[in-house]
């Protein structure tokens, strides 16, 4: 089994098909697109696929260390994470391509109108012993 990370995201994919903001739908579109989401990841629970999920909320920030008595810093000139990672979900399958299998699945969430989003996910691998190369 391998563990693999399924990002949605705000925007940086390629727009989906049903490319409308959630915060342009309806309550009843956004309770569908929930009630999809825990379905899923409730039918992942039974076969032992599930990690965690979670959705993310829009407020955050960059943090980094600057120096040994210095308080860190903030924000910077980067792409802000909020903007960017809406949620995700961790999996673990047999195989690459049940992780792409997955996320096909996940991206057939419904948005507006009640129609599939086919939205894009970033499906990564965690990094592991097995998938690195170690040179002295």
């Amino acid at each position: 089994m391998a563990k693999y990370l399924l990002l949605k995201h705000y925007r940086g994919a390629p727009a989906p098909v049903n490319d409308v903001p959630m915060d342009q739908w309806t309550p009843e579109e956004i309770s569908a697109h929930v009630r999809y989401m825990n379905d899923f990841a409730a039918r992942l629970k039974r076969t032992g696929e599930f990690v965690d999920s979670t959705a993310l909320a829009p407020e955050g920030a960059w943090v980094r260390y600057d120096g040994e008595g210095r308080p860190p810093v903030t924000d910077g000139p980067f792409a802000e994470t909020k903007d960017l990672v809406a949620g995700w979900m961790v999996i673990d399958v047999g195989s690459y391509e049940r992780a792409v299998e997955l996320a096909g699945e996940l991206s057939a969430a419904p948005g507006a109108g009640g129609r599939p989003i086919h939205e894009w996910l970033e499906v990564r691998p965690f990094l592991n012993a097995s998938s690195t190369t170690v040179t002295e």
